[in-house]
């Protein structure tokens, strides 16, 4: 567990699942505000695999990929995000559950890409209905952590016990996407032995989108995850080696992120600072999507 840096009145704590369930879950995260009066607190998601939320008091508004911020119900599934997520938080808290692509798989039979770049309300949507358990291990005001904690583990451990197809092939393509060595499709389908065609379909159902984009979301995030730990470097001493010049990273960052880098950079980032940090020390990598389970 880490409690990592506290900016602004936001208070985050990581903590990795145990051995038995890090296949499925990468890690998962309580994030407290109390700095928000009268001025919610305000930041953006970096792209990232699907995540669990419970939000029990109903404290933040949220808006993918440029789309008007809305109050976020109670437990919602986010799947997996090819674009920055805008939200406002005010005083209260919430957990998280960082989902791996075989973690997805194995708590719902919908396909990842019928979710991406969207969020379901798991107490309406059939897909997720067997998910609600987890929303009742967080009570509405305050709660106590460890127990919260507890809970959780406990029903995802029981959520999570139905294996599903293809699950050495979701542990391969996930791994590999992982790895900074590969910078194309090609390369990508020679390493797993996989027709590009197959590599496609798999991808868009496993993972929510084509290979080339996430391949291009991962030199993307692990270039802008230098800058999240050391804000005072210049963009260019963060990109990623698969980059050809500044220009090529500028694209991808507004392709992303919605804004230039310089935009991006001139906004406060109390959230996501601190989460770098905080996620950093556990888990051995600034971002979700940079998670490697051989680190574990």
């Amino acid at each position: 567990m880490n409690t990592g840096h506290v900016q602004a009145g936001v208070a985050l704590r990581f903590f990795l699942p145990p051995p038995s369930l890090r296949p499925f879950v990468s890690t998962l995260y309580h994030m407290e505000i109390s700095g928000a009066d009268p001025q919610p607190i305000e930041d953006w998601l970096h792209p990232e695999w699907a995540n669990l939320r419970i939000i029990p008091d109903r404290t933040v508004a949220a808006g993918i990929g440029g789309m008007p911020l809305q109050w976020i119900p109670r437990a919602v599934v986010v799947g997996p995000t090819s674009v920055a997520t805008h939200f406002r938080a005010c005083n209260g808290r919430s957990w998280g559950i960082g989902l791996l692509p075989l973690g997805w798989a194995r708590l719902t039979a919908a396909p990842a890409s019928s979710y991406a770049d969207d969020y379901a309300d798991i107490a309406v949507d059939p897909a997720f209905a067997r998910l609600q358990p987890l929303g009742a291990c967080v009570p509405v005001g305050s709660g106590d952590l460890a127990t919260e904690k507890t809970a959780l583990l406990r029903e995802l451990k029981r959520l999570l016990a139905r294996p599903v197809a293809r699950e050495k092939d979701i542990l391969r393509v996930e791994e590999a996407l992982a790895d900074p060595r590969f910078g194309t499709v090609a390369e990508l389908a020679e390493e797993l032995g996989m027709s590009m065609r197959t590599m496609e379909r798999f991808s868009s159902r496993v993972f929510g989108f084509a290979p080339q984009l996430l391949l291009r979301r991962q030199r993307f995030m692990r270039s802008l995850a230098k800058f999240m730990l050391d804000p005072s470097l210049r963009w260019i001493d963060t990109l990623d080696s698969h980059y050809h010049d500044q220009a090529h990273f500028v694209r991808d960052f507004k392709r992303f992120m919605t804004m230039s880098p310089s935009a991006y950079a001139k906004r406060p980032h109390p959230v996501l600072i601190a989460a770098a940090h905080a996620r950093m020390a556990v888990a051995g990598q600034a971002s979700q999507v940079l998670h490697r389970r051989s680190i574990d």
